[in-house]
């Protein structure tokens, strides 16, 4: 048996055991949290493990060799995290010593030897960290080579500014963003967008979502999720006078939108969200908001501001009570604003401080009898209550786009990796010719490709309609994975990694974010994965990729 279908094996057998282990669970979600928590991602790094596997077959020739050694270091270290957790909490998944294969270790030793991780670096190194990428066709490979370029020559030069002094992402930015399309990319071409009216397209929306985080995170990466999510719940949910009068403007970044979900004690349980929208019939009749929310990003610059609110505190289940409202303001840059209605009432907002993520400003609101017209209501009076639905579809390419923002911030910190690596000489020799220091380049490589690769794969789920549970196990096992490679890039620095000159420490507080928003690491895990897991075990349906 070659050593490939002993890996292919063990993957299996591993997905095996997991099955196992989440049919043996009640899905308690207070009681199983670190079960969940466990099986989510072990369900996400197997899944991982498939995808960057299935496209060495399908890649050209002379880059089949490489794919296949970072898809077998990726495997190789996915079968030892799945077993590890599995051989820890036997009982509790129902299991016995004996249902483990016996020879996982030396399988998937020979893939993550010192001599084959070094082997793997040195490849890397060589190629400047420029990894082989597979299922873009030409149209794709054309947008990924204008964005890099964008990012690379405009964004680039201004991240660090944008960062240290916390300033607003500039018009040098925003512009030719504006002008390339850029915020239209969820909007269909009727509306004035770039997306085909027959056809969803994430994976162009994940390619320039990856090139534009790989400049910055903050200044350029988080810059079409807004629309995007906008754009979703009205596309879901909106009338066709509010589709006809709010996409078009979208498509152009005019004006440029925001996201108020998620309030000060409710955090990631969106069902839980109690800013107040009641009936009223002043100005010809509408509603009034009134209550706060917080971590709205880029509230101050934007123009709109979708907020979700409840419009029926007596709803059974609470999340039939709440509903989408789109609010309209002036734009400013400031970290502070407030605005006084002309039609009633007041919001306000300030600026969270923030170690990382810094450029679009995340705020603190309050709305205090803030008149919003009866148009404003997503859907009008069909779309009362259905809220929550709306602001889910958004979210499914939320956590995507999530999922390729860290594949941008991993191939930075890579490439910066093998740079400062390769220029800096510690005790005669260059750090990047250590054998420590290879086997953390073949570690860091084989994580972003398969990420990658997987995130593509979801995109084309999601392009068919499908991939909810999918989106949620890539932003999983992407956004954990960009925090380590990101930390190991500024490992490599040094000393150096730790002074805010260097581009690295920008990346390593930026990468923190990524598990915290779009859905928390935890909350995603036990209450979204978790949950469906189970419950496809106890309706004997397949877990997904299975």
């Amino acid at each position: 048996m070659s050593e490939i279908s002993e890996l292919d094996r063990l993957l299996e057998t591993s997905a095996t055991l997991v099955d196992r282990a989440i049919g043996h669970l009640r899905g308690d979600l207070d009681d199983e949290q670190v079960e969940l928590y466990d099986l989510a991602f072990s369900v996400a790094e197997l899944g991982a493990a498939r995808e960057a596997r299935a496209v060495v077959d399908a890649a050209p020739l002379a880059d089949r060799a490489l794919l296949g050694q970072l898809a077998d270091t990726f495997a190789a270290e996915a079968i030892v995290n799945v077993l590890q957790r599995l051989q820890v909490r036997l009982q509790a998944y129902g299991l016995a010593i004996a249902d483990l294969p016996t020879d996982w270790s030396t399988v998937v030793g020979k893939h993550l030897a010192p001599a084959a991780l070094t082997a793997l670096g040195r490849e890397l190194l060589a190629r400047g960290g420029q990894l082989p990428m597979v299922g873009l066709d030409q149209e794709k490979q054309m947008m990924r080579e204008t964005f890099r370029q964008f990012a690379t020559d405009v964004v680039m030069p201004r991240a660090e500014h944008v960062h240290r002094a916390d300033a607003m992402i500039p018009d040098e930015i925003l512009e030719p963003l504006k002008a390339m399309g850029c915020f239209g990319l969820s909007v269909p071409e009727r509306f004035g967008g770039l997306k085909p009216d027959d056809h969803e397209d994430s994976l162009g929306m994940v390619v320039v979502t990856e090139e534009l985080s790989r400049g910055s995170l903050g200044a350029a990466g988080s810059l079409i999720t807004r629309p995007e999510i906008m754009a979703r719940a009205l596309l879901e949910g909106g009338t066709e006078a509010q589709k006809q009068r709010w996409l078009p403007g979208i498509a152009r970044g005019e004006p440029l939108c925001a996201i108020s979900v998620t309030e000060p004690n409710t955090g990631s349980d969106v069902a839980a969200v109690t800013l107040r929208a009641t009936r009223t019939t002043q100005s010809g009749g509408g509603w009034l908001l009134n209550g706060g929310k917080t971590w709205c990003t880029f509230a101050g610059k934007a123009g709109t501001i979708l907020v979700l609110a409840r419009t029926d505190a007596d709803a059974r289940p609470p999340h039939k009570g709440l509903s989408l409202f789109i609010v309209e303001k002036p734009s400013t840059d400031g970290h502070d604003f407030a605005y006084d209605n002309p039609h009633g009432g007041r919001v306000t907002g300030r600026a969270i401080a923030t170690i990382g993520y810094r450029g679009m400003h995340s705020y603190e609101m309050f709305y205090d009898d803030f008149f919003v017209p009866a148009d404003a209501l997503v859907g009008e009076a069909g779309g009362e209550g259905r809220g929550f639905y709306f602001t889910m579809r958004g979210f499914m390419g939320g956590r995507l786009q999530t999922a390729a923002r860290a594949c941008g911030l991993m191939q930075a910190a890579f490439e910066a990796a093998l740079g400062y690596g390769a220029d800096r000489r510690v005790f005669g020799r260059a750090v990047a010719d250590y054998p420590l220091t290879l086997a953390k380049y073949a570690r860091m490589g084989a994580l972003l490709s398969a990420c990658r690769h997987f995130t593509y794969a979801v995109a084309r789920l999601m392009d068919q309609e499908k991939g909810q549970m999918e989106a949620s196990l890539v932003k999983l096992i992407a956004c954990k994975a960009a925090e380590w490679v990101c930390r190991e890039a500024l490992q490599v620095h040094g000393g150096m990694g730790y002074a805010e000159e260097t581009a690295v420490s920008r990346y390593y507080v930026d990468a923190r974010v990524l598990s915290i928003f779009e859905g928390a690491e935890e909350t995603l895990a036990i209450r979204v994965v978790g949950k469906a897991l189970v419950e496809q075990a106890q309706s004997g349906r397949a877990r997904p990729g299975a």
